[in-house]
């Protein structure tokens, strides 16, 4: 079973500041962690890595720094990371970034189960997961509180602010993770060790030329949001 995981690396602070030319986020002087959702959806992976065998690689896109990011999920236990980055990127907004991501799983290959996390903390819109989904044509279940393997199928419950939803879903799929799903592993002294031993086996840089995809559908400018 392979299993793909979407992680972002975050500004660990409550008050992100934005540039006013540019309209981004301003990450300089400001620690950066991996988004906390997308941690319970690394540990969803892993569990079902220590039950089946299953292969995980983690995807992220930013700039290098964010090999800090993927340097801790595979000290946790993750197989292969991907870093997608390239200044062509820069400024994407959840459409633009859903859509390299997509292209980025292409390349990658075959798989069986996405897991991302919720949302992230700093923009908090719970787009990008769905968005993928549809991109990729498979089907997806968010808010998962509660995740089963079934054979060619997952076991979900999702969580509603009424109640609870149960759904079966065959694979390949794609599910969010909200932080009730589990509770999140740390690094182990092993898997600290193995990581930073061999950190170039285990990180592989995707650029534009790396992915196909349409140069007027990401960045700034092929992003139909933006922030005022």
């Amino acid at each position: 079973m392979n299993i793909i995981v979407c992680i972002k690396q975050v500004p660990n602070t409550s008050e992100v500041k934005i540039n006013p030319e540019t309209k981004t986020l301003i990450r300089d002087g400001v620690e950066s962690i991996i988004n906390p959702d997308d941690k319970n959806a690394l540990e969803a992976a892993l569990e079902l890595k220590d039950k089946t065998g299953a292969y995980v690689t983690v995807l992220s896109m930013g700039p290098m720094q964010a090999k800090d990011a993927l340097l801790e999920a595979l000290a946790m236990g993750a197989d292969k990371a991907y870093l997608i980055s390239d200044r062509k990127f820069g400024g994407s907004d959840t459409w633009a970034t859903a859509t390299i991501l997509a292209a980025a799983i292409e390349k990658i290959g075959k798989f069986d189960l996405i897991i991302c996390g919720r949302q992230a903390i700093d923009g908090d819109t719970a787009q990008v997961g769905p968005e993928i989904a549809e991109f990729l044509d498979i089907p997806q279940v968010t808010y998962a509180k509660k995740l089963e393997l079934d054979g060619g199928k997952i076991r979900v419950k999702r969580f509603c602010e009424a109640k609870d939803y149960e759904f079966e879903v065959g694979l390949p799929a794609l599910v969010t993770a909200i932080k009730e799903l589990n509770t999140v592993r740390y690094p182990c002294v092993k898997g600290i060790f193995k990581v930073y031993n061999n950190e170039e086996d285990m990180i592989e840089v995707l650029t534009f030329d790396d992915i196909v995809v349409d140069a007027s559908q990401i960045g700034i400018k092929g992003s139909p949001t933006n922030v005022h």
